[in-house]
C-alpha cells in the first residue's frame, strides 16, 4: 500500500476526530457539530460507492456490483435530508462496516493488494465507527 493512501487515509479521519471534539472545546455548538459530521460521513460514504463503480466498469463486471455500488451514494443522501435524527449516526456507521465487508468479497484486487487495501480500511473504518459511537453518546 502506498505511504499515500495511509496519510490520505488517516487524514480523511481528522473531521470524524474534530467535530465530537470541537464541541467538547466549545469551539463549535453540538447543532453545527453534528451537522458538519454527518455531513462528511455521508460524503465519504458516497465515495466507498466508487470504488464499486470503478471495479465494476474497469472489470467489465456490470452485474449486480455496479447498481451495488450506488448504495452508499444514496444512503448517505437520506441520512442528509433526515440529519437531525440522532439514528442517522448508527445508519452511517452500519453502512461503513458493510460497505468494508462488501469490498473485502467483491473488489478484484490481486490477493496482496486486496489484503493490503482491507487492513488499511480496517483501521480507518474502526476510528469511522468509534468516532460515530462518540457523537452519539455527545448527542444522548
Amino acid at each position: 500500500m502506498p505511504y499515500s493512501a495511509l496519510g490520505l487515509g488517516i487524514a480523511g479521519l481528522i473531521p470524524f476526530i474534530a467535530m465530537p471534539l470541537a464541541y467538547q472545546l466549545n469551539l463549535l455548538s453540538i447543532s453545527e457539530s453534528a451537522t458538519y459530521f454527518v455531513q462528511y460521513s455521508a460524503v465519504l460514504l458516497s465515495f466507498f460507492g466508487g470504488v464499486h463503480w470503478w471495479d465494476a466498469i474497469s472489470n467489465q463486471r456490470y452485474d449486480k456490483q455496479m447498481y451495488i455500488a450506488m448504495l452508499p451514494t444514496i444512503v448517505g443522501w437520506l441520512c442528509l435530508v433526515f440529519a437531525s435524527d440522532v439514528k442517522v449516526l448508527g445508519v452511517l456507521s452500519i453502512s461503513y462496516v458493510a460497505v468494508l465487508l462488501y469490498d473485502k468479497f467483491t473488489l478484484s484486487l490481486p490477493k496482496d493488494q486486496i489484503v493490503s487495501y482491507i487492513g488499511l480500511r480496517m483501521g480507518l473504518t474502526t476510528v469511522a465507527v468509534i468516532s460515530h459511537a462518540w457523537m452519539i453518546l455527545i448527542l444522548s
